[in-house]
């Protein structure tokens, strides 16, 4: 891999796109050149990146002639159209769609965790469910200790997974609200502002969301662990960035409150901030913009054997997407 890599951010104008444009500057990522690639609706914007005006071009199927490492954040039609043809064109692609997330010969990575599956890509490396990657960087730590048998958790989903519209939609039925007139929709199927929707994704027939069996089916590819099993609801609430996942996991080894505390001081890319004494806990509120998770109330779980309770929250523009693509192109330079 060239040192100085020719990178393209595929969707380069939506809200993960411009983050993975501020984090790649951010980590003063050696990039020898960047191409900004977007529909062409957003064709001719300029975006900056260190402090130069870069132009955005339409993606097209020859917009990857010597690029080097692209990463798509574009959605899976557009992944599972265009990720085949800049992997033809000698690119790897770092993709945070859930497009080829389940396919066995492309890797589910969160660096943290699992960075030597990295070497094993055939040109894409997938970015995973950003409540999933989220919740790992609290689970993995205590399963390497202890071995995780099962979790059951609870999301509480920013309205900016949804996208930018998702944002002004949640802005726009708060003044409603406030100034008492008729609450328009068009985002999401109910008032989000005041409210929470269990619903993130489609239904399956088993009754769950799609949203809600990512957590199972990732995990057990990221941690390299088929037994695992989660049982999870994810919720949309009306914050604006930031997601936070209570979580009771259940051991196969004993465990402590001290013991997971001490496990999880050590983790890497994760803040323990857990003083319930002093109202101090992990809150969307501090966890936005910031590149670590952070995880608290932790508690012994009064209802599962070597059970342990605790909640997590993290920036899922960054963590649980521009940021681990960053860090998957940082170790694809390695």
């Amino acid at each position: 891999m060239n040192q100085t890599p020719h990178v393209a951010v595929v969707g380069a104008t939506g809200a993960v796109g411009l983050e993975m444009i501020r984090t790649l500057e951010k980590r003063h990522f050696p990039v020898g050149k960047l191409t900004l690639l977007a529909s062409g609706r957003s064709a001719g914007k300029t975006l900056k990146f260190k402090g130069q005006d870069v132009r955005v071009t339409e993606l097209t199927k020859d917009s990857f002639a010597g690029v080097d490492i692209a990463l798509f954040s574009a959605g899976g039609d557009i992944s599972r159209e265009y990720a085949p043809l800049a992997v033809k064109a000698g690119c790897v692609v770092v993709d945070n769609s859930s497009a080829f997330r389940q396919d066995e010969k492309v890797p589910l990575v969160v660096p943290e965790i699992n960075a030597s599956d990295v070497k094993s890509h055939q040109g894409i490396i997938a970015n995973p469910n950003c409540t999933t990657a989220i919740t790992l960087m609290a689970l993995f730590p205590l399963h390497h200790a202890f071995t995780v048998k099962r979790i059951f958790a609870s999301s509480y989903q920013a309205v900016s997974g949804t996208g930018a519209r998702a944002i002004e939609e949640l802005k726009r039925q708060v003044e409603e609200v406030v100034q008492d007139r008729p609450v328009t929709k068009d985002v999401y199927p109910h008032q989000i502002a005041f409210n929470v929707l269990p619903q993130v994704d489609s239904f399956l027939p088993t009754g769950y969301t799609k949203e809600e069996m990512k957590m199972e089916n990732e995990g057990r590819k990221i941690m390299h662990h088929p037994a695992f099993r989660a049982s999870v609801t994810c919720v949309r609430v009306p914050v604006y960035r930031s997601h936070s996942v209570a979580v009771s996991a259940e051991f196969e080894k004993p465990i402590t409150v001290a013991a997971a505390r001490a496990v999880l001081k050590k983790a890497p890319g994760l803040d323990v901030v857990d003083e319930p004494e002093n109202k101090k806990y992990p809150m969307p509120l501090f966890t936005s913009g910031k590149d670590n998770c952070e995880v608290g109330r932790l508690r012994m779980d009064c209802a599962l054997d070597n059970g342990l309770c605790f909640w997590v929250s993290g920036d899922q523009l960054l963590k649980g997407a521009a940021l681990n693509a960053v860090q998957i192109a940082e170790e694809l330079l390695k």
